[in-house]
């Protein structure tokens, strides 16, 4: 079974601090770095990827950028009402649906179609994450310094080597910072 994540573009854009930096005046910047942080985070998972904003075309606009498919809905029509849309013929194709939006009528009809629904605030913490490779073994290391007291200040490479007399190298003292 596939899985659909559907993001409220201007949405995101309107209740995330790195996105309102842009401001309104560097509306497209914002939407172009919202895509480059899809496209980052979901680039290595099998999942469809869809960012949709409102547009005022006569049709509704679909591009796709490095695997995020982009649609603007068309003139009299609002994001909220595609992304409802995108949900039910999701869920009638069997695949999961996972949305990220504040709006509470667009979290309704998705819910209202089995999907996952999730905050801006949710998605905002996924994209500024470590990668999960990165995670873990920091995680690790974290747990590897507790368990066995490991001072994260040594580097080995301050170690001094010096000959024994037999010629083998002998550990010496070694500094720390």
């Amino acid at each position: 079974m596939g899985r659909d994540i559907l993001v409220d573009g201007y949405n995101v854009l309107k209740r995330g601090a790195s996105f309102q930096a842009l401001g309104v005046a560097h509306l497209p910047a914002a939407r172009q770095a919202l895509i480059t942080q899809l496209a980052s985070r979901y680039r290595h998972t099998p999942y469809q990827v869809i960012v949709v904003f409102d547009g005022d075309g006569v049709y509704e606009q679909v591009s796709h950028e490095r695997r995020v498919r982009v649609i603007y809905s068309r003139r009299g029509e609002t994001a909220d009402s595609v992304i409802a849309r995108l949900a039910a013929e999701a869920r009638s194709a069997g695949r999961e649906v996972e949305l990220y939006s504040d709006d509470g009528e667009v979290q309704q009809a998705v819910s209202r179609q089995g999907g996952g629904v999730r905050t801006t605030g949710h998605l905002t913490t996924e994209l500024n994450a470590a990668p999960r490779d990165v995670a873990r073994r920091f995680r690790h290391r974290q747990a590897m310094q507790r368990r066995y007291g490991l001072d994260p200040s040594y580097d080995p490479d301050d170690e001094e080597f010096s000959r024994s007399p037999g010629g083998k190298r002998k550990k010496g003292s070694h500094r720390r910072r």
